[in-house]
């Protein structure tokens, strides 16, 4: 994996699935693209136009609570975010996020210690988080190995398509 750099929008805590994509967009397709229109619409419906490719979202304690569509994970990274940095994920965002190859990093205080717009460097690979207008740098929570090996291959079915087993097996 490599490096990934934009710039950071930042969100506090509990944003929830029906936050990141409504449920009246989630029910009418299943298209990543079109789904990534609706990115962070009970925020800012016009989030998936401000950003750049490669940008990424900063949010508080409990990202991506609520119900347990994948949708939402689908949301974020179609629409061109690379990462999610939060304080804490919810459980399902999490299984969600690493089986579609969304990095995601959970670092303590990283809420506090950025401002909109901060250019983010993130280290996937060693879970490290450069604040590079601060110049301060953040470790995030190790993840096991293979739940990396997963993100190293884009998400579980790239995985399985090129290592015919699962990571786990």
């Amino acid at each position: 994996m490599s490096t990934l750099k934009g710039k950071a929008w930042v969100f506090g805590s509990n944003i929830n699935t029906d936050i990141i994509i409504p449920f009246r967009f989630k029910s009418r397709t299943n298209d990543p693209n079109e789904l990534a229109q609706y990115c962070m619409y009970g925020i800012d419906p016009e989030f998936p136009k401000k950003i750049s490719r490669g940008d990424m979202i900063v949010a508080g304690k409990n990202f991506g609570g609520g119900s347990s569509r994948e949708q939402a994970a689908i949301a974020i990274k179609h629409c061109g975010i690379s990462a999610v940095v939060a304080e804490s994920f919810s459980r399902i965002f999490t299984r969600n996020s690493f089986a579609i190859g969304l990095p995601i990093l959970e670092v303590q205080n990283i809420s506090k210690n950025t401002r909109q717009w901060d250019e983010l460097e993130i280290d996937v690979e060693n879970l490290i988080v450069k604040n590079t207008q601060t110049k301060k740098t953040f470790n995030a929570k190790k993840w096991p190995e293979f739940l990396l090996g997963i993100l190293r291959e884009g998400g579980l079915k790239e995985y399985y398509l090129r290592h015919k087993k699962f990571p786990w097996e």
